[in-house]
């Protein structure tokens, strides 16, 4: 009978053995499949035997590449910023793997290494990420580290996917925070000399004064997160080509000039342009204009009499800016401001046509002031910041150089300070802060932040502060000091009496550290064009 025939059963007794065999076959199968879906249902496809779940990790589980230790990486997601640490981090060598990613669908926790929330910085509302390569880089070896965090991007550090081609990872140039960082020793010394650079006022020329040491000039600022390049002369020319940019202020704008000058001379000789009103240098292969107007309080002043203020004494219109920059505003592309130290001398401060305060002057001293010379400084600031915002005929970018520190040590200039003898920045956690430092640059800051939110199209905001304030703290040795005059028989020690000798502890040595202030200066011009030309 045909194995088919209806009438044939595989339990029949003709066929014991082979019965039993595939009974045994079929329950070992069905154990199998059984095995197999508890299998499954432990470790999903895609997961690894050692718990780090590439697609699907909660944020303790990502691995970051041990090369990444003790820097900080940004979220993708969140913007927090996550401090990696070598014990929060797993080692491929005992999982055997190669590479680690950061997932794309988890980003880290939103808590910074302080515990605290953290926000994400911006530059111009924009957001910018580096590579891996780039975040590697360690920072400078020097010393005087810093907290400062102020305006500029903290930069993004972003891996790809496992899953995604290694050429989509998300990579571009920095635009980090150049305000937070630490001073380095760089053997490579400065791109001029004091022999070189035939515009030096004589007070800031501290070698040719008879300084005996120079590491002063050696030490270059590193931000933490980036690096901030040597000052390079062609490169400026070649972003400024056909424009003017203009230093407005004080002394130190003077002092900064005078260096962006020696930066520059190194590479091309200018021509002199200038005017009793104006000090003009033009470097003809680019048609690249370097002024300055001299413009102490950046408002208003004159000596007339006026209300119960008498004539010789300054006055200071806080709500007028001064007219000198307006009228001259037009012909800049890009304007470096300077300010605050005038605010010490002697003025009468005037708001909405009524005398409000002075400094060193206040015949009623039964009256209170409304304004000290500390607040008259940050309205001065707002004044004319929002003046160059709302102009008609000026679309430039406007830098905002933030407070330079003094380091009189032990008195003020006239009262027996001091900084002889400094001959590197101040050590990591030996900063002593100055009370009037950060009084001022703190009016300074509310002033900017003021006139920034009190202009109305956002177009007109191209308002910048470069916030070197702390991070100069630390550089008490860049100053003359006693080294202010080629005298040969000037007094450089201190007299038996303790007394030190007269000496300029304000200015900046050239070069020394205040040539680091350009190269942030051409650091910010070159985000500026480079924006630009992304719009």
């Amino acid at each position: 009978m045909a194995l088919g025939s209806p009438k044939v059963s595989i339990y029949s007794a003709g066929f014991p053995r082979k019965v039993s065999t595939i009974a045994i076959a079929i329950g070992g199968l069905a154990s199998f499949f059984v095995f197999g879906l508890l299998l499954r249902l432990s470790y999903p496809i895609g997961s690894s035997v050692s718990g780090v779940f590439y697609g699907n990790a909660n944020p303790e589980q990502v691995e970051v590449p041990l090369s990444l230790s003790n820097h900080t990486v940004k979220g993708l997601y969140t913007g927090s910023d996550v401090s990696i640490s070598d014990q929060n981090l797993t080692s491929h060598a005992s999982s055997g793997g190669t590479d680690a990613v950061v997932s794309e669908n988890t980003p880290p926790p939103g808590v910074d290494s302080d515990g605290g929330k953290s926000e994400k910085p911006q530059v111009d509302g924009k957001e910018d990420t580096v590579s891996l390569e780039t975040a590697e880089k360690k920072t400078g070896g020097g010393s005087g580290e810093t907290n400062v965090s102020k305006a500029g991007d903290t930069p993004s550090v972003v891996a790809s996917s496992s899953s995604q081609d290694a050429s989509k990872t998300v990579s571009a140039e920095p635009e980090c925070d150049l305000y937070q960082g630490s001073w380095f020793y760089d053997p490579e010394g400065p791109v001029y000399t004091n022999n070189s650079c035939p515009v030096i006022t004589q007070m800031q020329n501290c070698q040719g004064n008879g300084r005996p040491d120079k590491g002063y000039e050696n030490w270059r600022w590193k931000p933490s997160q980036c690096d901030l390049p040597r000052f390079d002369a062609r490169k400026f020319l070649e972003l400024m080509r056909g424009k003017t940019l203009a230093f407005i202020g004080d002394s130190v704008a003077r002092n900064q000039m005078e260096s962006m000058l020696c930066l520059l001379w190194q590479v091309e000789t200018p021509v002199n342009r200038g005017s009793r009103k104006m000090q003009r240098w033009l470097f003809k292969s680019s048609s690249v204009m370097i002024a300055r107007i001299w413009s102490s309080w950046l408002v208003h002043q004159f000596d007339e009499k006026f209300d119960y203020a008498p004539e010789g004494v300054t006055k200071l219109k806080l709500d007028l800016p001064d007219e000198r920059i307006i009228e001259a505003l037009p012909k800049f592309d890009v304007v470096v401001l300077s300010s605050g130290h005038w605010f010490a001398k002697q003025s009468v401060y005037v708001l909405n046509d009524e005398i409000v305060g002075g400094q060193l002057w206040w015949p009623d001293k039964s009256k209170p002031m409304k304004v000290n010379n500390v607040d008259a400084f940050g309205i001065s600031v707002e004044t004319i910041l929002k003046s160059m915002a709302t102009h008609p005929n000026y679309t430039g970018l406007t830098i905002v150089r933030t407070w330079s520190p003094d380091h009189y040590e032990g008195g003020a200039w006239n009262t027996g300070g001091s900084c002889t003898g400094k001959e590197e920045p101040v050590l990591p956690g030996k900063l002593v802060k100055n009370g009037f430092t950060e009084i001022m640059h703190e009016k300074q800051a509310t002033g900017f932040n003021r006139a920034v939110e009190g202009v109305a199209d956002s177009s007109k905001r191209k308002l910048k502060l470069m916030d070197i304030t702390e991070a100069f703290g630390y550089r008490h040795d860049g100053h003359p000091g006693p080294y202010r005059s080629p005298d040969p028989n000037k007094i450089t020690k201190r007299g038996p009496d303790g007394r030190p000798p007269p000496q300029d502890c304000l200015h900046w040595c050239m070069p020394g550290p205040v040539d680091t202030w350009n190269e942030m200066v051409l650091e910010l011009i070159r985000r500026d064009v480079e924006g630009n030309k992304k719009e």
